[in-house]
């Protein structure tokens, strides 16, 4: 039965979402607050990550945690709130760092980040788009043997699980890389992974949805929901009242105010993130993670992007220039050839990744809401995941057996 499907929140989530709900038939229409030309959709390193098997909540990030919590440079940034939300999710998050919970993790997080990869490939095959799409694998670049060993670990876990993963040394990364002169040790390369222009994509993405029927409307902000039965029976916006069959809440980190009115508990915590483009042409070929930094290098279309930093600070869109200052620092030190601007650090961007306190993103209904289904707490594989994401949201409202087992993203685990 098709339905009349509002979807709150218009980044690389919903916008599948939205692509998915259209093409079972559905009415679709996307509200956002913004313009739909910023946030973490537009400032991401377009990582398809099936290597990303560690979550956030991995033992020993407490500690970590702690140390870097006094360093605003830090790769890992914490800042200390008396805040009731904040307060319970770094309980959560400590609660779900141990061995038992990431061993439990990694499986789920691999499947769903291939299935998302098969996804876009199906997009880039099916002609509706002209998108970049390169499949070259992720380097995992070590300065020092104890970051390569701990690397390694994680790349034979990977290996277990089916994935092609090797150890490099520099020479061989030469040999993938040969015209970039890089302070290394050596590499960890995952064949797994594919990288696009997030820009671009969202751009593609929007237009094919307005020209197939799906009703897209900027600056439309949530300010009040009429429920009643456990049925959301309308939405109300800063310009109208909105009804619908379905409601999807997609709005990333703001996802746990608007769920807090229905009764429905989904922890999650911003994680601000930033990108520094450079314009000028680099001989950088293969995206790579520079792995003491912890700062994603992805070459995009006409521009190279330095992307890092997890700042849970709360929702805010300040730039902090240290932070910035940090990544560029990282850039220059791993490559030797590579200068980043003034212009172009002060013309650095943040967007905000919604993240739980396990590393799984919520996705399914609530038992405390009839027609909701979320889609949030992807944290930084949100990019990776929208394709998986929408897919599955449109099996859940279509009424269709889901291609994956929901139960480890389930919206009522934390209740």
């Amino acid at each position: 039965m098709n339905k009349e499907v509002v979807i709150i929140g218009g980044g690389i989530i919903g916008l599948s979402t939205a692509y998915y709900l259209q093409k079972e038939g559905h009415k679709v229409t996307v509200i956002d607050k913004s313009d739909f030309s910023s946030g973490a959709s537009y400032v991401n390193a377009g990582y398809i990550t099936p290597s990303h098997i560690i979550p956030l909540s991995a033992p020993g990030m407490i500690t970590k945690g702690i140390k870097w919590m006094f360093n605003s440079e830090s790769p890992f940034y914490v800042k200390p709130r008396l805040d009731a939300d904040f307060l319970k999710w770094s309980w959560l998050f400590k609660k779900s760092a141990t061995h038992q919970k990431v061993t439990k993790a990694i499986p789920v997080i691999k499947n769903i980040n291939l299935f998302s990869r098969e996804l876009y490939e199906e997009l880039k095959s099916a002609k509706e788009f002209n998108f970049s799409y390169d499949h070259k694998g992720l380097l995992m670049y070590y300065q020092t043997e104890k970051a390569g060993e701990e690397e390694w670990d994680t790349g034979k876990k990977a290996i277990a699980l089916g994935l092609k993963v090797e150890n490099l040394t520099k020479a061989e990364v030469k040999k993938l890389e040969p015209n970039v002169d890089l302070n290394i040790k050596g590499a960890v390369y995952y064949h797994s992974d594919a990288h696009m222009t997030p820009t671009n994509f969202m751009q593609e993405l929007k237009n094919y949805l307005q020209q197939n029927g799906v009703v897209i409307k900027s600056n439309e902000e949530v300010l009040d929901v009429h429920f009643e039965n456990r049925i959301i029976k309308s939405l109300t916006t800063n310009t109208q009242e909105i009804k619908a069959d379905e409601f999807v809440l997609s709005s990333g980190s703001w996802s746990q105010n608007f769920a807090k009115k229905l009764g429905i508990t989904i922890p999650v915590q911003a994680g601000k993130g930033y990108s520094i483009n450079t314009e000028k042409q680099t001989p950088i070929r293969t995206p790579a993670i520079l792995m003491e930094a912890k700062v994603a290098v992805t070459p995009m279309q006409g521009f190279t992007r330095f992307a890092g930093t997890m700042e849970i600070g709360g929702i805010n869109h300040e730039i902090n220039q240290k932070r910035v200052n940090t990544i560029a620092k990282a850039a220059e030190s791993y490559y030797k050839n590579i200068s980043i601007s003034i212009a172009e650090k002060q013309n650095a961007k943040c967007g905000l990744r919604p993240c739980s306190p396990d590393g799984l993103p919520y996705i399914g209904k609530s038992n405390k809401c009839k027609n909701l289904t979320i889609a949030t707490g992807h944290a930084m594989m949100g990019w990776s995941l929208g394709p998986a994401t929408g897919k599955l949201v449109t099996e859940v409202i279509s009424e269709q057996k889901t291609s994956l087992n929901l139960n480890p993203f389930s919206v009522d685990r934390f209740s």
